[in-house]
């Protein structure tokens, strides 16, 4: 635990004394629903994961316990960050295409409401 003054980590991982790779729970402070549901949904994708879940400890505490268990073949860091890295690659597609759309309305030319 930090102490006072120190700053927190922002990703703990837990795992249990003899328990294999492919099963561990990553604490993330200061996030919520928002970033849990869509990174369980994502991970969730990954053929080599068996279980995926979150819970939020108590709606007045900021932090998401996160579950991932996979069928061994690979460590569930390693499902954890393919998460990560496909649901940042999802958010900037949509901010890219978002992006695209409005340049192309600012670009075009102004139509006269009905």
């Amino acid at each position: 635990m930090a102490a006072e003054g120190e700053k927190k980590p922002v990703l703990e991982m837990v795992q249990a004394d003899g328990a294999d790779d492919g099963c561990v729970t990553f604490v993330m402070h200061d996030e919520d629903h928002t970033l849990g549901n869509s990174l369980r949904y994502m991970i969730m994708k990954n053929p080599e994961v068996d279980f995926c879940g979150y819970t939020i400890t108590h709606p007045s505490e900021t932090k998401i316990n996160f579950r991932i268990q996979t069928r061994g073949n690979i460590p569930a860091t390693e499902a954890f960050r393919q998460g990560l890295t496909d649901l940042t690659e999802a958010c900037q597609h949509v901010l890219n295409t978002f992006q695209a759309r409005v340049n192309d309305f600012k670009e075009s030319p102004e139509q006269p409401m009905e």
